[in-house]
């Protein structure tokens, strides 16, 4: 097993709550082994509410979490990337910026929760609802044998995540 720590990337538009879901866990998931980022092609300036609410009844800590600009990952001094995962249809078919050191990426398209209308519950739902998704995917990505695989297969592997079924309902407390 190698014992390289791997920087991952996650964007979205808005960069205020998938993107944000996703470098919390790759930070708890990753255990040092990955270290997780997260930006947007058009950060709101703040993370969503109801995004530091599902962390916080995670036990994630929320303190420093900020809505940022791809374009500080592109930049000069910035960490290089070994993985970018879109979370967000629309981030995916824009044109981002060239990465530094050429990381592997992949779409794993999440429903945007800050999108959904209705009452409260049916809002923090689908928060509750991103946040198992991406865990879900994570999980998977974390347990591949980056070691082992080449390129190209760990390429295939990456997208066959991003296929990988959303979680139904809400049968699980999060």
């Amino acid at each position: 097993m190698s014992d390289k720590a791997y920087n991952v990337l996650f964007l979205c538009t808005g960069n205020s709550a998938r993107s944000v879901f996703g470098e919390c866990i790759v930070n708890r998931l990753g255990r040092g082994r990955f270290t997780g980022y997260s930006a947007g092609s058009h950060p709101k300036g703040a993370v969503h509410p109801l995004t530091l609410e599902i962390l916080r009844r995670n036990s994630y800590l929320t303190d420093g979490l900020r809505s940022k600009d791809w374009a500080e990952f592109a930049a000069p001094g910035a960490p290089a990337m070994d993985f970018v995962f879109t979370v967000c249809d629309r981030a995916a078919a824009e044109v981002s910026p060239v990465w530094p050191g050429q990381p592997m990426t992949a779409h794993w398209g999440i429903p945007d929760p800050a999108e959904v209308e209705g009452d409260e519950v049916t809002r923090i739902m689908a928060f509750r609802q991103a946040f198992r998704s991406l865990e879900n995917r994570i999980e998977i990505f974390l347990n591949l044998p980056l070691a082992s695989l080449d390129r190209l297969k760990l390429q295939r592997a990456l997208d066959e995540i991003g296929r990988t079924p959303l979680p139904e309902g809400n049968a699980a407390q999060t």
